[in-house]
């Protein structure tokens, strides 16, 4: 079984920072593309941001995140993470984390975590 662990939510006031982490662990062969999803009440699930796997990572941001947030990852560690500044009220939502994880050569699925509540106030 694979698990996604996220941590780092919290309530922070606007202009601040908080970085998000999402740990996978169980039996992993490869994980592919990582991702951070958020999704605020009354709306649908969007996505922030996201960095493929392999050697030389690439990244790709929502409009609305881009110049503030990054997105990196620890494959030793099996981390993906999400650097949040500037934040601002209507960041507000639950983040989730999401991958592609290989538990094998040929078996490979998607995986969401739990999800982390960010409430940024104005």
């Amino acid at each position: 079984q694979v698990q996604l662990l996220e941590s780092g939510g919290g309530l922070v006031q606007a202009g601040g920072s908080l970085r998000l982490s999402c740990a996978a662990s169980g039996t992993i062969f490869n994980i592919n593309a990582m991702a951070w999803y958020r999704q605020a009440p009354g709306k649908q699930r969007e996505l922030v941001a996201a960095i493929t796997g392999g050697a030389s990572t690439s990244t790709n941001y929502a409009d609305s995140v881009k110049g503030r947030f990054i997105i990196s990852r620890d494959n030793a560690r099996n981390t993906v993470y999400l650097q949040m500044n500037s934040l601002k009220p209507e960041d507000t939502a639950v983040y989730y984390c999401n991958a592609d994880i290989s538990q094998s050569y040929y078996n490979t699925s998607n995986y969401w975590g739990q999800g982390t509540q960010v409430t940024v106030s104005s």
